[in-house]
């Protein structure tokens, strides 16, 4: 892509929420072949495959989807920096899904209530977020209320992406140039930031006390980690995520199949 063309705040909502399915797709299908028994490498592809095609839907309200995907700059992307975290064991990929899927099903359930640009997307999209996060919180419960050592990987797993999450509610504002850009304008308008807040933090904390883990009591917003990844700043393992995900296009451009 050449240039960075002007975007409106529901554009920038628009990639933001894409980013998001994009690249948590890709981290669950780095588990195809090697999930701990046959049944999960089946459904965490499924869960992918739901993100990816949330992510295509997205992507088309605001241009060309392999434009979009495969030839923007890492600088470019405006996933949260939760979901580019790498999948480390199966519990911290569990981790990283409970607390994503939970965020992304209140989300949902608010902008379907609503009537803006993505009601019809959230509409959808909220029945697959549903068993995404069923998923993850039955496996929270059984790793976390299992043996001594799924516990503790439970319990370190669930420390270790504690200070990502605060990230999760911030505005998405237009800091790609938009024309938006420096107002603060949210572009998930009729969002009420702190209701989804309160409502995930109850929600996490429910499942987690049921697994009998102890809810993480550091911050949730480093000077890091806080709106970040939406302002186009990403850790250290994101690059090489996109340059695996980006090489067959990029080395073969213009290629039909």
């Amino acid at each position: 892509m050449t240039g960075t063309p002007t975007r409106t705040g529901t554009d920038t909502a628009a990639l933001a929420l894409a980013d998001d399915a994009l690249i948590l797709s890709q981290r669950l299908g780095e588990w195809a072949g090697h999930a701990p028994e046959l049944e999960e490498d089946v459904a965490l592809a499924n869960i992918a495959l739901d993100l990816l095609g949330q992510a295509r839907i997205l992507y088309s309200l605001v241009g060309d989807e392999d434009e979009l995907a495969f030839l923007r700059e890492e600088r470019a992307f405006r996933n949260l920096q939760l979901v580019e975290q790498p999948n480390g064991d199966f519990a911290h990929s569990i981790a990283r899904q409970l607390y994503f899927s939970t965020y992304q099903r209140l989300l949902y359930g608010a902008l379907a209530a609503g009537d803006g640009p993505f009601a019809g997307l959230a509409a959808k999209a909220v029945k697959e977020v549903d068993y995404h996060r069923d998923h993850a919180e039955q496996w929270t419960l059984r790793l976390g209320d299992g043996t001594a050592e799924s516990h503790e990987r439970m319990q370190r797993a669930c420390t270790a992406l504690w200070r990502f999450t605060g990230e999760m509610f911030e505005p998405v504002t237009g800091g790609d140039g938009g024309s938006d850009a420096g107002t603060g304008t949210d572009g998930l308008e009729g969002v009420n930031r702190q209701e989804l807040e309160e409502s995930w933090l109850s929600s996490i904390t429910a499942v987690l006390e049921r697994a009998t883990l102890t809810v993480p009591d550091g911050p949730r917003s480093g000077a890091w980690a806080a709106g970040a990844g939406r302002q186009g700043l990403h850790t250290e393992s994101f690059g090489r995520l996109l340059a695996e995900m980006q090489h067959l296009h990029r080395s073969h451009p213009g290629a039909s199949w």
